[in-house]
């Protein structure tokens, strides 16, 4: 008896737990699943979980009411979702423009963006290549998803402020109120939105591996364009004076736009055949320093390599020397390379020995004929050289 009253309370215990399977299954026989598509975290969007409970409460709804689980998921969405659905009818509405035609259009979602471009991928496989116009269309679809995964301000909506303001003209003025009025009339394009803003960049431009910047210094040859600019402006007082610019002299590490100037300014001052290309591969924001006067280098100090720190050129443009351009650079060379020895070979009549001495560099050796296979034999710079090495 006791066995026929287990067999039978098992028999129960089973029937229930099928019942109750069959009950979850039939709840969620009517939410829709995507077969085929993989969750990636563009479609792991809002706007997708939405559509997904909105469709399947649709779903729901027509079925047998008697197979629904009074506490299923479903159940408990259902009253949140108008509130889900109005908060993203709103989020668009803040987000959207209005074209030429008056209508408003709103940007792509995130799972709409993923969806059109699985759609586009899956009918060109089979279609082949798709035409010009789609082709940019995608394209533009694709670089929006770029922007927001790097989470970069869209173009369309970063032009928040009109296209045109007002010239803004001071109050306190002794012109004639007609005047004045006519001024403000005057329609000026801010820069933001100027076609130089789209040349230039809407941002201040920045100088790729700035070191410093020096507006003091003043140098033989900017002395020189001074004496240049003063006695125009004295032999032509009757003319309009040209404005001059300050520039300052930028130092900054080795750029490929600058190995032009670097090669031409080492083979005048060194000898022919020099060739620096390779420091761009080496660590350049820590083994180059490049002094420019805006476009133009005056000046280049260079080391091997990080590992061995070796000062292989340094060298100031003629006209620019004795301001203390050349005591920058191997100041910034030797600031960039802590904690290590830098060697060196000098010619034993070099001026530039007393600069390294100031840097606390010390003889280490005295070679004979060092420079004998890079100078011509009519150079007058000397053959001999000093090894010279600053302990750190």
């Amino acid at each position: 008896m006791a066995n026929n009253a287990s067999d039978d309370d098992d028999e129960t215990y089973s029937a229930r737990r099928q019942q109750s399977r069959v009950k979850r299954r039939k709840t969620n026989a009517g939410r829709p699943i995507a077969t085929g598509h993989r969750s990636t975290r563009a479609t792991a969007s809002l706007t997708g979980i939405l559509d997904a409970f909105q469709y399947g409460i649709q779903l729901g709804s027509t079925s047998d009411e008697e197979t629904r689980d009074d506490e299923c998921f479903d159940t408990v969405v259902e009253s949140l979702l108008p509130e889900y659905l109005q908060t993203r009818h709103d989020a668009w509405a803040r987000r959207c423009d209005i074209n030429e035609s008056g209508e408003a259009i709103r940007p792509l979602s995130r799972y709409e963006t993923t969806a059109i471009l699985d759609y586009a991928n899956k009918k060109n496989k089979g279609t082949g290549t798709p035409s010009i116009a789609e082709s940019i269309i995608l394209r533009k679809i694709e670089l929006q998803r770029q922007r927001r995964r790097a989470n970069a301000q869209s173009p369309l909506h970063a032009l928040k402020p009109p296209s045109l303001t007002s010239l803004q003209v001071p109050q306190q003025s002794s012109a004639p109120s007609a005047v004045l009025d006519h001024l403000r009339t005057i329609q000026s394009t801010p820069y933001e939105n100027s076609f130089a803003s789209r040349l230039y960049g809407s941002k201040p431009r920045r100088t790729p591996g700035l070191i410093a910047v020096d507006w003091e210094t003043r140098t033989p040859w900017t002395n020189l364009l001074d004496d240049i600019h003063e006695h125009y402006s004295l032999a032509h007082a009757e003319r309009e004076q040209p404005g001059r610019i300050r520039v300052p002299i930028t130092y900054a590490s080795l750029q490929p736009r600058h190995l032009s100037q670097v090669h031409d300014l080492l083979i005048r001052v060194f000898w022919d055949g020099i060739n620096i290309s390779d420091s761009l591969k080496y660590s350049p924001e820590r083994c180059t320093v490049i002094a420019t006067y805006g476009h133009l280098v005056v000046g280049a100090a260079l080391l091997s390599s990080p590992q061995e720190t070796y000062i292989t050129y340094l060298v100031v443009r003629a006209g620019w020397d004795n301001s203390q351009i050349a005591t920058t650079m191997l100041y910034h060379l030797i600031s960039l390379n802590p904690h290590r020895d830098i060697t060196l070979h000098v010619s034993v009549d070099n001026p530039a020995m007393l600069l390294y001495n100031r840097f606390g560099f010390k003889a280490e050796e005295f070679i004979v004929g060092f420079y004998e296979d890079y100078l011509s034999s009519q150079s007058r710079a000397s053959m001999n050289a000093f090894r010279l090495r600053l302990r750190r």
